[in-house]
């Protein structure tokens, strides 16, 4: 656990999967300091998988990352949703919340996230539903910058400026997508390194590192389902040289290879981390000597 950080998370994590569970039982790896799941797939699960999932939660810190919550979408927030999600928050002892910078939604749900408007109105109307979500959660939560396929309509700013927008009007907290990143970056044409730097470094407490497929047509497909590529890594270390090292997960929703397979991607997230914060210290002593 890290006293500094605003939820007390460190280090290099993995997402949990239903296919990695017994694994994780017989032999717990110690270089993952904590995991994720989406709440919308384990709120009212009991039974012997309830069973197993709360001894996890009990032995390790877990974050937990919403898929459905439609932050931007149209129809009135879910809030008997956010009701279970604040018990199952509160049961398991999650350190952190996050949602994504989309919308799935109106009336019913869409399965997938769509970006939001890159508008002013769509900035008051985000923000609006990101301090309901904190209020009723009595906590407050981070925004996934999104990947998108199709540019928003009627757009008034670019992606970055919308991003900084809402952080600000919802005075909420970032959790940066690397691999989202890249994944815009390549699909709409600009440079990552460049939105990277454009970012509010002091409102980062989350990070995710992922792989992605290639179409046919040349557009990146964020599945989520391939090793992490040398490109979004490199964006990671540079992210910690300019913001400093934070919480950093590997995610992976399909292909899913076993435990050990992943493992060494967590462990890299590790060893950056190292690299930086011995660097940090590094520059700190040496400051202090002049």
């Amino acid at each position: 656990m890290n006293p500094s950080h605003p939820f007390g998370l460190s280090g290099a994590g993995l997402g949990l999967r239903r296919a990695l569970i017994p694994a994780l039982q017989a032999n717990m790896p110690d270089g993952i300091d904590f995991f994720e799941v989406s709440p919308e797939n384990w709120v009212g699960i009991g039974g012997h998988l309830g069973k197993q999932f709360r001894s996890l939660t009990e032995r390790h810190r877990f974050v937990a990352h919403g898929l459905a919550l439609s932050l931007g979408g149209p129809a009135p927030l879910d809030t008997l949703f956010l009701g279970e999600l604040k018990q199952f928050l509160d049961q398991h002892q999650f350190a952190l919340y996050t949602e994504h910078l989309s919308f799935c939604g109106d009336e019913g749900h869409c399965y997938d996230l769509y970006p939001i408007p890159f508008t002013e109105q769509a900035v008051k109307h985000v923000a609006g539903r990101i301090r309901q979500t904190q209020q009723i959660l009595e906590r407050s939560i981070a925004l996934e910058n999104a990947s998108y396929y199709l540019q928003p309509p009627q757009a008034e700013m670019d992606e970055l400026s919308f991003i900084n927008a809402v952080l600000n009007e919802a005075d909420c907290y970032l959790h940066l997508d690397v691999n989202n990143i890249y994944v815009n970056s390549v699909n709409h044409g600009y440079d990552p390194l460049t939105f990277l730097r454009g970012l509010p470094g002091e409102r980062i407490v989350y990070g995710h590192v992922a792989g992605h497929d290639l179409d046919p047509s040349g557009l990146i497909i964020d599945t989520h389902g391939q090793n992490t590529i040398e490109a979004v890594w490199t964006l990671l270390d540079e992210a910690y040289r300019l913001f400093g090292t934070f919480p950093t997960l590997v995610e992976r929703d399909s292909n899913i290879p076993p435990l050990a397979d992943l493992l060494p991607e967590v462990e890299r997230i590790a060893e950056l981390q190292k690299r930086h914060d011995i660097r940090g210290t590094d520059n700190r002593h040496s400051g202090a000597l002049l």
